[in-house]
């Protein structure tokens, strides 16, 4: 955390400590951030009970690194995968299995990644470990029974920054430009300049550096291609949220073949997740188009 002189000394941009520690707090926004949480777990659990799972599939070596995949009915499927939030410190793909609701009876395979996180994890190894998720799933699309022309990526607040990253051009998922590798990207929420997040209570367990902020933030790190985009935040954000999501959407505009801006007014940063699976929604309905299922 910075030091400063005195509590209405200014530390980034307008913001002092406390307010700008206010800004990059979500749940400010909200009554109750446990309701949720609680209700990200319900629907998730209701899901698994539902619908058939392959859980804990792991991607790589560390006991975090698994995923859990619900397979379509019908082989060469469209597959949406989700990177949860949390703020690179919280939940887990246990909490993040409630997309698959009404993705996969429409005709979708579904996997939630789970990656691990910090303190334990230093955010350029769950970037890392992300990236192998997606790469695992990109070679291994055929076992699965997924058509890998048709991978959509999805990520919520932090997950949002996760996926972004892994749209950066300095990896290779199997082989391919990542422009290639993956039909499209949903990001819900996202934070993708890391300065600003570096100088907040945020901070503490990540331990980022001026330099590694940097690093880490996608937003001065695009590549010049980008998949079909879907850019959505709820109304009910914090201005620095807001600025967020229109300083990614200036930024992709003209790398990407199609960007689609969403502001959905009566959603707020948690609860935004709950359309993402809904065709009845602006937001559902792009999802399903981007996987080329019948949207309402």
């Amino acid at each position: 955390m910075p030091t400063h002189d005195g509590p209405d000394t200014l530390v980034y941009g307008p913001y002092d400590q406390r307010t700008l520690d206010r800004q990059y707090s979500p749940s400010s926004r909200v009554d109750d951030i446990g309701v949720f949480l609680d209700e990200y777990a319900a629907r998730s659990a209701r899901t698994r009970s539902a619908l058939a799972v392959r859980a804990g599939v792991p991607y790589g070596t560390e006991p975090c690194e698994t995923l859990d995949f619900f397979p379509a009915a019908r082989p060469d499927a469209p597959l949406l995968v989700f990177v949860h939030g949390g703020y690179w410190q919280e939940l887990s793909k246990d909490e993040s299995s409630f997309p698959a609701r009404r993705t996969v009876p429409a005709g979708a395979a579904f996997a939630a990644l789970d990656y691990g996180l910090a303190p334990a994890y230093r955010l350029e190894e769950i970037v890392a470990q992300v990236r192998r998720g997606l790469d695992w799933l990109v070679a291994h699309a055929a076992e699965l029974g997924v058509d890998e022309r048709r991978i959509v990526l999805s990520g919520s607040s932090a997950g949002a920054h996760l996926v972004l990253m892994a749209l950066l051009d300095d990896w290779r998922p199997a082989g391919r430009h990542p422009a290639d590798a993956f039909a499209g990207a949903v990001l819900l929420s996202g934070v993708y300049d890391l300065e600003p997040l570096r100088l907040t209570y945020v901070n503490e367990p990540l331990g980022l550096t001026e330099e590694t902020a940097r690093l880490m933030s996608p937003l001065h790190r695009l590549p010049e291609r980008l998949p079909p985009l879907v850019v959505a935040r709820g109304g009910a954000e914090t201005d620095e949220f807001r600025r967020q999501h229109d300083d990614l959407v200036a930024a992709v505009t003209g790398r990407s073949p199609e960007v689609r801006e969403l502001v959905v007014s009566h959603r707020n940063h948690f609860d935004i997740t709950f359309d993402l699976d809904d065709p009845a929604t602006a937001l559902g309905g792009a999802v399903h188009r981007r996987l080329g299922l019948t949207a309402a």
